[in-house]
């Protein structure tokens, strides 16, 4: 995180750009931009959308990145199937690792809810070994608690 930044403050930064946006994808698309400035040594800020049983790509910003991930499939796949948050300090040791960026050594995926049911998650990756730590895991699921207050139905 860059020096003066804090979670609870992107938390209320990520409500301000959400509160009022009438297109949601505008609102995920500043969020992500939101985090990727906020956030040292991060190389990979963005959210994958569920449909049925698979994430597809949505906003996000840094290199190009895999189109659809099956749910079960590599840690974004994972944090689907489990309901839960999964910080990966190693992705070369997660067994099914998706390589869409093969410079990435770390990862944490937090998972949105809507209903009660994942709907998305957001994704960072790190070409930093051990990037993540549960300062940031519970920094952002401030962050997610605030698009889950406001989610709407996006497909």
């Amino acid at each position: 995180m860059k020096q003066g930044t804090s979670y609870e403050l992107l938390a209320k930064q990520a409500e301000e750009l959400i509160a009022d946006n009438k297109f949601f994808i505008s609102a995920l698309s500043n969020i992500s931009a939101l985090l990727n400035q906020a956030l040292e040594e991060v190389n990979w800020v963005g959210f994958y959308l569920r449909k049925e049983d698979t994430l597809y790509l949505g906003p996000f910003q840094g290199e190009v990145a895999c189109v659809e991930i099956p749910k079960d499939r590599g840690v974004c796949g994972s944090a689907l199937t489990r309901s839960e948050t999964i910080l990966v300090k190693n992705v070369h040791d997660f067994p099914g690792h998706i390589a869409c960026d093969s410079t990435t050594n770390s990862e944490i995926v937090v998972p949105i809810k809507f209903a009660g049911e994942v709907v998305a998650v957001l994704d960072l990756d790190s070409r930093e070994f051990e990037r993540f730590d549960m300062e940031d895991q519970k920094g952002l699921e401030k962050v997610v608690k605030v698009i889950e207050k406001h989610w709407k139905s996006i497909f």
